[in-house]
């Protein structure tokens, strides 16, 4: 966050440096309110483009094993621009890496998902998701295995078959 600040104002900056440099080349021809106006447009650009760019950036970033299974693309009234080009500021990825499976329950399958959100911290959240039967369960306190493996006090909660996080959970690696 810090270090796309100092990117803005060094935008603006070179913008506001480059007009005055011109304005000089053309004898002082330019308006000299152009020079506030182009920096606040360079500042403004670029803040734009860091926030589009944000989850391109987060993606190419990912260890392998980490898989991006949903995106949450977001509109808002004070930047008019993402009814056009909707931007995402949220999205879910399957850490495939961390993926196991009970030879007594081998429908089920436990991963860790990663829920990543601009300027939010990544949560871990440990999940089972039961492939057959369309379901997950978080694993939160209380939640506890029995011996055999089966989940006990585990708060099920049916999803759709099509879930892009169910599918990419249970999708064999």
């Amino acid at each position: 966050m810090f270090l796309e600040l100092i990117g803005t104002f060094a935008a603006g900056f070179a913008a506001a440096g480059m007009v005055m440099l011109l304005n000089k080349m053309l004898g002082g021809r330019l308006p000299r309110s152009l020079i506030p106006i182009s920096a606040g447009v360079a500042m403004l650009g670029t803040t734009i483009s860091l926030e589009y760019n944000w989850y391109s950036r987060t993606e190419q970033a990912l260890p392998e094993g980490i898989v991006v299974a949903q995106t949450v693309e977001e509109t808002a009234v004070y930047r008019p621009w993402t009814y056009v080009f909707p931007q995402t500021t949220r999205f879910i990825a399957v850490d495939q890496g961390t993926a196991r499976t009970n030879t007594d329950f081998p429908d089920q399958k436990m991963v860790t998902l990663l829920l990543f959100g601009r300027w939010a911290p990544v949560r871990q959240v440990p999940v089972v998701f039961d492939c057959a039967n369309g379901r997950r369960a978080d694993i939160v306190q209380g939640v506890e295995f029995s011996d055999s493996g089966a989940l006990r006090n585990a708060n099920w909660v049916t999803i759709p078959p099509d879930n892009p996080v169910l599918m990419t959970a249970c999708a064999e690696v």
